[in-house]
């Protein structure tokens, strides 16, 4: 048997290779999986947890080198961690070969969401975060070939969704895409997610749902969001501000312009302007250099909302914002975090927590007609609604809650 790891772990080899995955029940965790044509096992060895399917050779090297790739472009996907080749049983027959991947906490598949509660009605949000995945994808110059929900894990995100590719043994990465390939990827989604919204409806995980709207949706939004980020746009020198409003359009929705191309007409009178390079992460970036946490991009929103918040309610607006923003984790956003028991942290991640206890804060000074503590808001939260939520990852200590909320160093 031979293991190929981009970081070794040495409990890897304590797995039983020599039994079929399905077999398998020594480390085995119960969490979410979403529908695989493989078998797919997902096992916790000692603080590391790892997903694990079994495929051919050829397509378990395929898919490692792809992801490696793909992490490497820093898009969401999860990440490589291994292939086994080279299995037998004890009869001396060969079993297929494996593709480890890190387990993404927090994240789940679409049937879970439905399963856990999600409604028809916030299924803009779970297109958008496919949309928003499917065209990072095609800047990048990868083509999925196998666009659908069954092949993207989702997180929570401040009351949005934020996708993360797990499949990706159809994809290829190329310089760039043409335009009737991106189309042809669109157009194979739309045929899997009308299929999967059919499934949906017939477990009565949700109801009042017309798939051939879904499809418009996902068609439309695609192409309004491909526009906005690649188009070009032209104007007289006398609305050079449209530059700059063009740069604030795409800040909103969450992407950082990386090089723009502008161009005059030989007369100089009209200018021609195209984003060349542009990355989603617009709010991520600003918090991350603030903090040193790792989260959502809508996440980062709402956390810099209530950081600037704090800071005017303390009155440090003179001060240096990374200054501000460290007391504002040590007085805040840890102690909050750490305020949810040990048996209770496999909830909700720390960013998507602290997004949830402000909107009950809303509610609950609302009621009250005074602005509720945070603190006193959070321990109703816990009470009353956080415990009451399933479990969508497997519990984390206290410390490495705090130290790691949102980070992203199993996506």
């Amino acid at each position: 048997m031979r293991i190929v790891s981009s970081r070794p772990d040495p409990a890897v080899l304590t797995l039983p290779w020599n039994q079929p995955l399905e077999s398998w029940t020594e480390h085995v965790v119960p969490l979410p999986r979403g529908l695989s044509r493989h078998v797919v096992r997902i096992v916790r060895l000692g603080s590391a947890v790892y997903a694990i399917k079994e495929t051919t050779e050829e397509m378990a090297w395929r898919e490692y080198n792809l992801l490696r790739n793909l992490a490497r472009l820093d898009l969401p996907a999860v990440v490589a961690h291994a292939v086994v080749t080279g299995r037998v049983d004890e009869a001396g027959e060969e079993l297929p070969a494996a593709l480890i991947t890190r387990h993404l906490q927090f994240a789940l598949p679409y049937r879970s969401l439905f399963a856990n509660g999600m409604r028809a009605d916030t299924l803009p949000a779970l297109i958008d975060a496919l949309v928003v995945l499917l065209v990072r994808l095609h800047l990048a110059g990868f083509y999925w070939g196998d666009v659908s929900l069954s092949n993207v894990l989702f997180r929570r995100d401040a009351g949005a969704l934020a996708a993360y590719l797990v499949d990706a043994e159809t994809g290829e990465l190329r310089s760039s895409i043409s335009a009737p390939l991106r189309e042809y990827d669109v157009e194979v989604g739309t045929q899997n997610v009308f299929a999967e919204l059919l499934d949906l409806e017939a477990a009565h995980l949700v109801d009042h749902v017309d798939p051939a709207d879904v499809v418009e949706m996902i068609l439309c939004r695609y192409r309004e969001l491909w526009n906005e980020l690649t188009s070009t746009e032209e104007f007289g020198t006398d609305q050079l501000w449209r530059i700059e409003q063009r740069v604030a359009r795409l800040n909103d929705l969450g992407f950082d312009v990386e090089e723009l191309d502008v161009v005059t007409d030989f007369d100089g009178d009209l200018v021609r302007i195209t984003p060349r390079v542009v990355e989603l992460g617009h709010h991520t970036r600003e918090f991350q250099s603030l903090t040193g946490l790792d989260v959502e991009d809508n996440q980062a929103r709402v956390l810099l909302n209530d950081l600037a918040s704090y800071t005017a309610h303390t009155g440090q607006g003179g001060e240096d914002r990374q200054l501000v923003a460290q007391r504002w984790l040590h007085d805040i956003y840890e102690p909050l975090v750490a305020m949810v028991p040990p048996e209770l942290r496999g909830k909700l991640q720390g960013p998507e927590l602290f997004h949830e206890i402000l909107v009950h804060r809303w509610y609950l000074s609302e009621r009250a007609g005074h602005e509720v503590n945070i603190f006193d808001t959070a321990r109703d939260f816990i009470a009353t609604h956080l415990r009451a939520r399933p479990e969508e990852a497997i519990p984390e200590p206290v410390a490495d809650l705090v130290e790691s909320a949102g980070a992203d160093d199993e996506a």
